[in-house]
């Protein structure tokens, strides 16, 4: 499943299907030079088509609504991008130089787009400019470009999915393509897909975060529960007081309920308070630019629910067990027996906190030993001290003499150029045909082109045949496919087979070479089939490989020096392959550090907790420490009294957490081609952690409550 179609599908879809409003493509966005006077900038953009801003509601600031993105020759630009430029004059009418080359008149202002839009854009151009310099836009073969399209009032998404697969399948009788509609509501949550299915998506991280975030407001809960049990003896003489005065257990349960209530109330206010202090240091930990922002329903009116639920949660056990209490045993005097249902029921919640903060402890761990895998493992190709340099102008066209001017420098190992590396190879087809491939059977190629350098470039290894000749015309009508791909050719030797475009119709190329699967594009899967073609007329990327041992600066300079002598006019871009791949995993990488961030601030709401039950079973033991320290127990023998009990809880808790956290991770990994195995280390490293938090929380009140004066605490008793 991928999220590209034909060229000719927007335009003609509009035309012959009424269900269609608005239709518009896109390109994947391109980095262009703009100059106005001694202003040279590079700026992101996109070619899109006149149905665009119809469709999306990025505010038109200035210019005419019905004459925009139809001039090849004009330009649409962001609020900021024509602040960069022009100050505060009116950019209308104006002109740009684009690329050194051709002036685009200015016709439109829109607003920025927002930070959190998926669509990111500088400025807009026709997209005929991107036709005309694209002829396989022409073909109903190519899945190249992306296409949005508004539906009529009314209309049905089924419907048009059937019309849309019907459409396509008459304009290109040999494709096996089945085009569906994506509501851009889901685009960025749930656009996962397997074999046409939505499967998930990042909406899979949103409801793991909720999960935990509600684990986090139960183990307050249980806090709340255990310490206003813990402490009802205390107040079971004012219960018994009010019931003698005439109160009822409904207006006891009232009044503990309104306690509590309150209470989450004041929670709250401090929650809020903390949360506007702390949110520019968690923005910047997580890299975003979040808000807290009261007008939004989902804030004023939510956050009082939730502390009116939390209160009412929270407060429901204390409220039914204090108001039973019966007066003639509170006034006899009320003690708590060991194996009362009250006990069983506190040390039920002690365990289940636990059990939640190891099941985190567990999945942090694992969490973070599957992303060091995926980044650590062997990729199939050497990406230190390679860096991506835009093709730009007449770049492509010099290569040769800028491949020759890098390796006399004496600072490049070698030197490339490709469509998009193997970090973005962002063509696909299954129009391929090959000798015994199985009738209508469908398989999707990724497409990479380069030039003949590419593969010792990278420092990929070939499983069978042959590298590119140095001679590109040579190989004109050959290509290399990965290990994945001839599996599917042949189930010997790949190499000679030929391989057809157009579902046969097309033009013949012969394998000359099989390289070794090597991971491209998606980092967490198994290598999709992949064919590379010696051609050099549509690549965007040259890719050098820097000499070690030597001073990257210097090395750079120099790169720079050549491509400027080869390219005059235009400022010099690079980036280096291992900071571009490591960008791949900021996502994940943030989701580990939330998972950390989460696990800590939930064992610490759990040790606060157990350290407000060890004063008060330190409290309520006063005497009987008093008494053994008179008959010679050590301060040792005192820790132990007052620990184990609670040691013993964190241990049950343990062995419930194990075999549920290996269920939840191997369920998360299952999801993962290239995964770690879990370790049995990983639940001892829980687990004793867990005993030594619990151990140190404890351990405090037991000494405090040890070395204490047994006389002073035998006369108070």
């Amino acid at each position: 499943t991928f999220d590209a179609l034909p060229g000719l599908l927007a335009p003609a879809i509009k035309q012959e299907l009424p269900e269609i409003r608005y239709a518009a493509r896109t390109d994947w966005g391109t980095k262009t030079l703009f100059t106005s006077g001694d202003k040279n900038i590079y700026e992101q953009g996109l070619y899109t088509d006149p149905d665009f801003l119809k469709m999306f509601s990025f505010g038109l600031l200035k210019g005419d609504p019905n004459n925009l993105l139809t001039d090849p020759s004009s330009v649409i630009i962001t609020n900021k991008m024509a602040e960069k430029f022009f100050g505060s004059d009116d950019p209308i009418g104006k002109t740009l130089k684009v690329n050194n080359d051709k002036l685009f008149t200015i016709t439109g202002v829109v607003m920025d787009p927002p930070e959190n839009s998926s669509i990111k854009f500088s400025w807009l151009a026709a997209f005929k400019i991107y036709e005309e310099k694209n002829a396989w836009l022409k073909e109903w073969g190519n899945n190249g470009i992306q296409t949005f399209v508004q539906l009529q009032n009314g209309a049905d998404v089924r419907m048009v999915d059937k019309k849309l697969h019907d459409f396509i399948t008459k304009k290109d009788t040999g494709t096996n393509t089945k085009p569906f509609l994506l509501s851009m509501n889901d685009w960025r949550l749930r656009r996962k897909f397997e074999e046409g299915k939505q499967v998930g998506g990042r909406i899979e991280y949103v409801r793991l975060f909720s999960l935990i975030g509600l684990l986090i407001i139960i183990i307050a809960c249980i806090n709340f529960m255990n310490l206003a049990t813990a402490r009802s003896e205390q107040r079971a003489r004012e219960v018994g007081v009010r019931k003698v005065m005439g109160a009822g257990r409904g207006i006891l349960i009232r009044q503990f309920f309104g306690e509590s209530i309150m209470m989450s109330f004041a929670a709250m206010i401090i929650a809020i308070v903390i949360v506007f202090i702390a949110l520019p240091a968690f923005n910047t930990l997580v890299q975003k630019k979040l808000s807290f922002d009261f007008t939004q329903p989902a804030v004023w009116a939510g956050l009082p629910l939730i502390a009116i639920l939390c209160g009412a949660v929270s407060g429901s056990y204390p409220s039914l067990y204090l108001s039973s209490f019966n007066p003639a045993t509170v006034f006899k005097g009320l003690r708590v027996g060991k194996n009362s249902a009250t006990i069983y029921i506190r040390k039920s919640l002690v365990i289940a906190q636990f059990v939640i903060s190891i099941v985190l402890i567990i999945s942090t761990i694992i969490i973070y030993r599957q992303l060091q895998h995926v980044k650590d493992r062997a990729l199939g190709y050497n990406k230190e001290n390679v860096i991506y340099v835009p093709l730009k102008a007449k770049m492509n066209d010099h290569f040769p003499a800028i491949y020759q001017d890098l390796l006399s420098t004496g600072a490049v190992e070698n030197a490339a150029v490709s469509n998009g590396g193997v970090l973005n190879m962002g063509s696909s087809s299954a129009d391929f045909t090959w000798d015994g491939k199985t009738p209508n059977s469908q398989l999707l190629v990724t497409m990479e082109w380069a030039s003949p350098q590419y593969i010792s470039t990278m420092g990929m290894k070939l499983a069978s045949g042959r590298d590119f000749y140095p001679d590109i015309s040579s190989d004109s009508s050959s290509i290399i496919v990965n290990e994945t791909f001839a599996k599917v050719v042949s189930t010997k030797d790949a190499v000679g087979q030929l391989v057809r475009r157009d579902n046969g119709k097309g033009k013949a190329f012969k394998i000359v070479g099989v390289v070794k699967d090597f991971v491209y594009n998606d980092m967490y899967k198994k290598p999709d089939p992949l064919i590379i073609f010696c051609d050099t007329a549509n690549v965007g990327t040259m890719l050098v490989r820097l000499k070690s041992g030597q001073d990257v600066t210097k090395q750079l300079a120099k790169v720079e020096n050549v491509v400027k002598a080869n390219n005059p006019g235009y400022p010099f871009e690079s980036s280096f392959m291992d900071d571009q791949f490591g960008k791949l995993f900021q996502s994940e990488m943030l989701i580990g550090k939330l998972s950390r961030l989460f696990a800590l601030l939930t064992i610490l709401i759990s040790c606060l907790g157990l350290f407000g039950l060890a004063a008060y079973t330190a409290e309520r033991r006063t005497k009987e420490i008093g008494i053994r320290k008179v008959l010679g127990a050590s301060v040792t023998n005192m820790i132990t009294l007052l620990s184990k009990d609670f040691l013993l809880l964190v241990a049950i808790a343990s062995i419930v957490a194990f075999p549920f956290s290996w269920w939840v991770m191997n369920k998360w990994l299952q999801d993962f081609a290239y995964r770690i195995n879990i370790s049995w280390w990983v639940f001892l490293i829980a687990g004793g952690l867990a005993v030594i938090i619990a151990l140190f929380t404890v351990s405090f009140q037991a000494v405090k409550a040890a070395i204490a004066n047994p006389v002073k605490s035998l006369r108070n008793e």
